[in-house]
């Protein structure tokens, strides 16, 4: 069976209204609004072409901060700190480190991918700094192939790029309407909440052995 793994808020922490709040404490007064703002910053078009690989860091920081009237400066304090906020998620990433030893030992997991929306800049950060980014057999990074989710292609890629056949192939990702996507295609999905709700249903499924 293969494991794909989205990274953020699975892998790697993603809180994106706190680091609103954190930057822009002059602008936002409450964690409602910094919700509303990081919904108006990440769910838009320009973030998007960020991801795909179709707009720069330059381009971003500068339309988003004159699209939103913030200031220029913070902007580019936090798009270009983005990367260093994304630490990993210990215990995430322990029961990757179960699975990857499974792999090695050739116990029910034929291999583990990761599949993830990801600009440039944070994706050659993870891959230097992390060794466990080494533990993947394989993976697909939106702005590498300019396609991201929940668009069919960005999915067909990792499954052509590695043979895989959909059927064998469980898609773990912290929205549901990504897992959604990978389903119809033919894959299996998790709904990730938690390393604990996670670790239950790869038991459930035989793909994690008991500790």
């Amino acid at each position: 069976m293969n494991l794909v793994f989205d990274f953020g808020a699975v892998l790697f922490t993603w809180k994106p209204a706190q680091l609103l709040l954190q930057t822009f404490p002059q602008q936002l007064q409450t964690p409602e609004e910094a919700k509303r703002l990081a919904h108006q910053m990440f769910a838009h078009p320009d973030w998007h072409a960020f991801d795909r690989g179709t707009l720069d860091v330059e381009a971003v920081i500068a339309q988003t901060a004159e699209r939103l009237a913030l200031p220029l400066q913070a902007m580019e304090t936090l798009v270009k700190g983005i990367g260093e906020r994304l630490t990993p998620m210990d215990d995430t990433v322990a029961l990757l480190a179960r699975l990857h030893r499974q792999r090695q030992a050739n116990q029910g997991i034929t291999a583990l991918y990761y599949l993830s929306n990801m600009p440039l800049p944070y994706a050659r950060l993870l891959e230097e700094r992390y060794d466990f980014v080494g533990w993947f057999d394989g993976g697909v990074f939106s702005a590498d192939v300019q396609h991201i989710k929940p668009e069919a292609a960005i999915y067909q890629v990792l499954q052509d790029r590695y043979a895989l056949e959909p059927a064998r192939t469980v898609f773990i990702d912290d929205l549901k309407h990504n897992v959604h996507a990978a389903q119809e295609l033919g894959w299996q999905g998790i709904h990730f909440e938690s390393a604990p709700q996670l670790q239950a249903e790869l038991e459930m499924l035989g793909l994690l052995y008991k500790a």
